[in-house]
């Protein structure tokens, strides 16, 4: 195998965040569901023969080591490959949006590039070295849609009846950490049962991240208001800056937001197009 083209790497939405609590060692206990769109960026791979990782981006300049390059450089390490590749990005998923572009980036590259390089390392290995680039790695190789537990290790595959959503991203992102850090984050909700929000999957809780994320950013805000504008009940998708609202087809069109700011209608996907790249340990 000399190459893979048109690998995709779909976006996520949280339907809900609930933080529970925090860990002596400062991280944050969450409950969430995720719930992989198709919203994608796409990767396209080349093998090299002299070790080298060279990224191509086709759309927009990412940073110099971007987890698609910290990604392939630690699966080099693990394996002692010496093969390398010629990475081309097509970025379709906005930065600082809350919809883990970057981490399905880097599992998609895992998952290419343990096939490209013939690794056959088994999907419990490439996600060991996934949850050291991020904490939502892991799901994106898992490949389902998920109750996500703990600090994001806990993931429990979830079936979502098929919907579509109105999505907005406004100009402005936000950092994850900066919400993490805000003293007025609330640390103390009630754990969910997975029973209860299977009776109710796309109105069921809320996200402990968007009050602090609205006063820090407040396009959130706005965006939200575009949103229930149109009719739609929408909520913030991990740490923002991007919203949602389930809607039916064709009702984003109904939708005004400001110049520059991305809005699109996606469906949810029942399964991660790249699933059965790795061998289960399942």
């Amino acid at each position: 195998m000399k190459a893979l083209y048109d690998v995709p790497a779909p976006a996520k939405l949280n339907l809900f965040l609930h933080v529970t609590g925090r860990r002596a060692d400062g991280y944050h206990l969450l409950q969430s569901a995720f719930m992989l769109i198709d919203w994608c960026d796409t990767l396209h791979f080349e093998r090299r023969s002299d070790g080298q990782i060279l990224r191509q981006d086709l759309t927009v300049p990412l940073p110099a080591q971007d987890l698609i390059t910290r990604a392939a450089g630690l699966l080099q390490q693990h394996t002692g490959c010496t093969e390398g590749a010629d990475i081309a990005v097509e970025k379709r998923i906005p930065a600082q949006a809350g919809m883990g572009g970057g981490s399905s980036d880097a599992a998609s590259c895992l998952l290419a590039l343990n096939r490209l390089w013939d690794l056959n390392l088994p999907l419990h290995t490439l996600a060991q070295l996934g949850l050291q680039l991020g904490a939502d790695v892991p799901f994106f190789l898992r490949g389902h849609n998920a109750w996500v537990e703990g600090v994001g290790e806990q993931i429990t595959p979830i079936a979502l009846p098929p919907a579509r959503f109105c999505v907005i991203k406004p100009a402005a992102g936000l950092e994850t950490a900066q919400i993490f850090r805000d003293p007025h984050l609330n640390r103390a909700t009630n754990p969910a049962i997975l029973s209860v929000f299977a009776a109710d999957h796309y109105d069921f809780g809320h996200n402990d991240l968007q009050p602090v994320a609205e006063v820090l950013c407040p396009e959130v805000s706005q965006a939200l208001r575009c949103l229930s504008n149109a009719g739609m009940n929408g909520k913030m998708t991990g740490s923002g800056s991007a919203v949602f609202a389930p809607c039916q087809a064709g009702q984003s069109s109904q939708v005004q937001v400001p110049e520059h700011w991305l809005i699109q209608e996606c469906s949810n996907l029942e399964v991660h197009p790249l699933q059965g790249w790795a061998s289960s340990d399942n």
